[in-house]
């Protein structure tokens, strides 16, 4: 069981071992223990997430609850050792155990312990991610005002770091950060976007471009067009992945030095095209899970050279303390895949020069090689701390790149058309950032002219809030056919009666409400921070946006009649509740169980309290607010703030079904034991339980679009094989439920029409 389900694989490399015996990257007398870690399986780690207020409540009961349950516990004949925390990683927010992923999964006696971490992960409350993949954003030191860009970010879990660090503060609704996470690959991108969702931010907005050549984006400061130069970057760039041998098996008998080989020049312009674009004195992360110099050191010393002392390597040895890593290397050599080993560029022959490029040795002159200080390059080795293999570099930009000197803002006078093709073809040898930057520049200039000479079209939808594919449709690009992002224009009709019913505040930012159609009926309501409204409006001729927004208005049909057509939605209520100073129900702690465990509880069960103050609220969408009583230690001690709906003699609350339990978890309701016995003592069968556990769901509205071609990216690329642990166990947790149209058919009638056409929906998906 504890082989991980690969016993045909051996775990043997015979080049893998004279390779890295050759090149000295594991400390003398260490090589048997490195070799015997890479053939361990790889405990599986977890992490809280951090910006949450309910952090801390997760943390307790984890120690107190389902930690001490695994004590003294033996699975498959080997003893369950305790959970560890990261030493390394802040607030014991991080921790790993020696269970595998099949393990968790298939033994009924932790059973109960993975219902929790698959629905706690669904809720984005808990990430199973990669120690060693929590480094890169803990190393970038983000603040909640820095302009972020992930290059390489899908599946994701790095991107759910990063937001989390925009919202250290929770109490600040909108960030003047942002983190534009992009993916080269258009399925992927869907994935990224259903990790981000789980965090319900307004900052993230999800782009699908070529990390080598990301378009430089503008935004408008003070009336002026700006180039966008972002405060942090993050670069996990592709690589052979010789890093992740404990978990990603095949790697034993695929690796060969060709791997690296291959990528190395893709690395090197991913890099390049980052500190392109970063500001000065910003920080860019590059990180790969590889231990191979050529994708590692050879990048990061060629970058160092050709930057002429715009970059320098961070010493970064003071952070994270605990964390056990080796310096960066400055001697290697080059090996091909037949063994043969090169120390220089100069005995490379001429028939493989095409393999092997002179940006892979190391620098020979021992001032420059020392001036670049490239022993302040991380590498973790799998042995010292029991995780994965990974490099990281941690660069700072002082000045602008030698090629960018004269960059200008974009308002500068244009070159004239003949230049371009010559630059390009003048400086194609001299690199590839060259032949990025500079077209850049001139499409940036092309489009202010063209702004200049055409004011119609361009103009008009900007006017419109609309922000979307070129009319003409001249960029065409794989992938799924996204929506427009349309902005509520300021004297939409439809905001008054919403400002109203909720009496939002004066300072509501309503310019930052957006949605995804230009024609018909709108559904949903979605919301940005305003640095992203410049983002998007600014750049939609150059940027494929996949996803960007959170969901706060859903229009109900029923609720037309009370004084308003859009109720709250839960993802965006965190958002929303600073502005709103109506509809608001302050509830005690057994109120908040009686709503998350009953379908539709008749008013008469709620506290007394809670009874006078609906009485005089008209019918319609509500605010259920929970605030933790210091003088009751044993209740939860942190706040809740649940959408709602009055009917006329009933409360009750739209919540999805894992944000549900996962409250209960926290009040100390046992959810697990409550399902069980609830199949014993009725004599269920698997179907009849499944059925059960939807009465426990909400009925929510219709899902928009966006939505339904996530959850049909998941199911594809659930064939496909090549998502990750977290993306899995997220599709582990979706619930496919049958008969749910029998039962929708006894709801009570103050449920909405519209809410049992989700139900409908669900059964679809």
């Amino acid at each position: 069981g504890w082989a991980g389900g690969y016993p045909e694989i051996v775990k043997e490399n015979e080049l893998f071992e004279r390779y890295y015996r050759e090149l000295g990257i594991v400390p003398d007398g260490e090589w048997d223990a490195f070799m015997a870690a890479l053939r361990e399986p790889l405990p599986a780690t977890l992490r809280i997430t951090g910006y949450k207020s309910h952090a801390r409540e997760i943390l307790h009961c984890l120690k107190e609850k389902y930690f001490k349950e695994l004590q003294d516990l033996e699975v498959d004949g080997q003893k369950v050792e305790m959970p560890q925390s990261l030493s390394w990683y802040p607030e014991e927010l991080a921790w790993h155990t020696n269970l595998s992923r099949k393990i968790l999964r298939k033994s009924p006696q932790l059973e109960k312990f993975h219902q929790f971490l698959v629905s706690e992960t669904e809720c984005g409350n808990i990430s199973r991610q990669e120690a060693v993949s929590m480094i890169p954003p803990l190393l970038l030191n983000v603040n909640p005002h820095h302009k972020i860009l992930d290059m390489c970010a899908a599946p994701g879990s790095k991107t759910a770091q990063l937001i989390e660090m925009l919202h250290a503060d929770m109490n600040v609704p909108f960030p003047k950060g942002f983190v534009i996470a992009n993916d080269v690959d258009n399925k992927r991108c869907y994935l990224l976007v259903h990790q981000a969702k789980r965090l319900n931010s307004p900052c993230i907005m999800v782009v699908n471009h070529d990390a080598s050549s990301i378009p430089n984006l503008q935004i408008d400061v003070d009336g002026k067009k700006e180039v966008l130069f972002y405060d942090r970057i993050l670069c996990d760039v592709p690589c052979s992945g010789d890093g992740t041998m404990r978990k990603n098996i095949d790697v034993w008998k695929k690796w060969t030095t060709q791997n690296s080989l291959q990528l190395h020049g893709l690395q090197l312009r991913i890099a390049t095209r980052g500190v392109e674009q970063l500001a000065e004195g910003g920080r860019m992360v590059y990180s790969t899970c590889s231990l191979n110099p050529i994708e590692n050191e050879a990048v990061i010393a060629s970058l160092l050279e050709k930057s002429q002392g715009a970059l320098e390597l961070a010493d970064v040895s003071s952070e994270l303390p605990g964390l056990k890593r080796m310096p960066g290397i400055t001697k290697w050599k080059v090996m091909l895949k037949d063994g043969q080993w090169f120390e220089e560029w100069k005995d490379v022959p001429s028939n493989r020069q095409t393999q092997i490029r002179p940006t892979m040795f190391p620098v020979k002159e021992e001032e420059k090689l020392k001036a670049m200080n490239l022993e302040r390059c991380l590498r973790i080795l799998p042995h010292h701390q029991n995780t994965g293999g990974f490099f990281v570099a941690v660069l700072i930009k002082r000045s602008p790149m030698p090629w960018n000197k004269r960059q200008p803002k974009v308002h500068q006078k244009l070159p004239q058309r003949v230049g371009d093709t010559e630059v390009t073809a003048t400086n194609a040898d001299a690199g590839s950032e060259d032949t990025t930057e500079e077209p850049t520049l001139a499409e940036n200039e092309e489009s202010k002219k063209m702004q200049e000479l055409q004011n119609s079209d361009t103009e008009q939808s900007k006017k419109g809030g609309v922000c979307g594919p070129p009319p003409s449709k001249k960029m065409k690009l794989f992938g799924f056919k996204e929506d427009p992002f349309v902005f509520l224009p300021e004297d939409d009709p439809l905001f008054l009666p919403i400002q109203k019913f909720y009496a939002l505040d004066p300072s509501f930012p309503k310019m930052n409400l957006l949605t995804r159609t230009q024609e018909g009926k709108k559904r949903q309501l979605y919301m940005v921070s305003k640095e992203l409204r410049n983002v998007l409006l600014n750049n939609s001729e150059k940027m494929k946006v996949i996803n960007t927004g959170i969901k706060v208005w859903s229009r109900n049909s029923d609720g037309e009649q009370f004084g308003c057509a859009f109720r709250l939605a839960q993802e965006g209520i965190y958002t929303l509740y600073p502005f709103i100073h109506a509809r608001i129900i302050n509830v005690c702690i057994e109120d908040v169980k009686i709503l998350l465990t009953q379908e539709n509880p008749f008013l008469s069960k709620f506290s007394n309290e809670t009874q006078k103050k609906v009485k005089d609220m008209a019918m319609g969408s509500i605010v259920l607010k929970y605030d933790p009583d210091p003088e009751k230690p044993g209740d939860l001690q942190c706040p809740i703030v649940l959408c709602g709906w009055q009917g006329k003699t009933s409360l009750r609350a739209f919540v999805p079904k894992n944000e549900r339990l996962h409250y209960l978890r926290m009040m100390g309701v046992e959810v697990f034991k409550a399902k069980r016995k609830e199949e014993e003592s009725e004599g269920k069968t698997e179907e009849e339980v499944q059925y059960r556990t939807a009465q426990t769901e909400e009925r929510m509205d219709v899902e928009d679009k966006e939505h339904d071609l996530v959850t049909k990216m998941e199911a594809e690329i659930a064939e496909e094989s090549f998502h990750s642990p977290v993306e899995s166990s997220s599709m582990e947790v979706e619930n496919k439920i049958e008969g749910l149209d029998q039962f929708s058919k006894n709801t009570n009638n103050h449920v909405s029409q519209e809410s049992k056409d989700a139900d409908t929906n669900n059964v679809k998906d």
